[in-house]
């Protein structure tokens, strides 16, 4: 079975149009809770590393890290390209280290959902805090899963870039609420001039519930949390971590004692 994650070529297409709006979110988020200017940036579970490169191309000192091999080589080459350096890391985000510090990190489009364990998850956490100057931020971005959703659903879009044509259909297969995961299945048909090309990949996701996430949160004194948004990434308009959340982004803060 292919992995998509090894064509980052076509996952980054996927999610190309989420670029600008992330990353001006980002920014703006900075800007509004961090004590101090954000000069450094980390993003655990970087893949392709679209958000690394844009980061980077607005001036940021950036680090990324993932366990993806062929999305790694993918981001090191587009580094290389046009003359860029970051500090890019084949890294588990459940256990890693960085040189130096970071202002603040972020992982906004639910791949902390892969850590499958809650002590995967806490270790995640405490990483990120040891890779923080006191003070800084952690955008964390993934969806919950209210009591009324749907447990099985489907998603097709399309992009393209140049010659080439994606159609991305995605799946969830089944959920467990016990054992908390969800079964996903994804499907690419990749329309390009040196001939078309079908991928499928199956993987599972960590699920949380709004009681769940604050459960979690608890367990990790080195973070607060300091305002709840949505994917609409309106920063003049906070939320509760409640059950009618889907889409979640969490504002979160080093403590300066931690």
């Amino acid at each position: 079975m292919d992995n998509w994650y090894d064509y980052p070529q076509y996952w980054e297409m996927a999610f190309a149009e989420d670029t600008k709006p992330e990353s001006d979110f980002i920014e703006a988020a900075c800007k509004k809770y961090a004590a101090r200017p954000v000069k450094r940036m980390l993003e655990p579970g970087c893949g392709s590393g679209r958000l690394v490169m844009e980061m980077t191309r607005r001036g940021y000192r950036m680090s990324g890290l993932d366990l993806n091999v062929p999305s790694l080589e993918f981001l090191r080459g587009r580094l290389r390209k046009r003359g860029w350096k970051a500090e890019i890391l084949e890294a588990d985000m459940a256990n890693f280290q960085l040189k130096q510090p970071v202002d603040c990190a972020f992982n906004t489009f639910s791949t902390f959902r892969h850590l499958l364990t809650e002590t995967a998850a806490e270790s995640h956490f405490r990483a990120v805090a040891a890779a923080l100057r006191p003070g800084g931020l952690y955008l964390l971005g993934l969806h919950l899963l209210p009591p009324d959703a749907a447990l099985e659903c489907t998603e097709r879009w399309r992009a393209e870039r140049g010659k080439t044509k994606v159609v991305y259909t995605f799946r969830v297969t089944g959920t467990d609420l016990r054992k908390r995961f969800e079964s996903i299945r994804v499907n690419l048909l990749v329309k390009r001039p040196q001939g078309n090309l079908k991928l499928l990949t199956e993987f599972n996701l960590r699920t949380y519930t709004a009681r769940q996430l604050r459960s979690l949160l608890a367990k990790v004194p080195e973070f607060e949390l300091l305002d709840v948004f949505d994917y609409n990434y309106d920063l003049t308009r906070p939320l509760r971590l409640n059950d009618e959340l889907s889409d979640t982004i969490l504002i979160l803060r080093k403590r300066s004692d931690a």
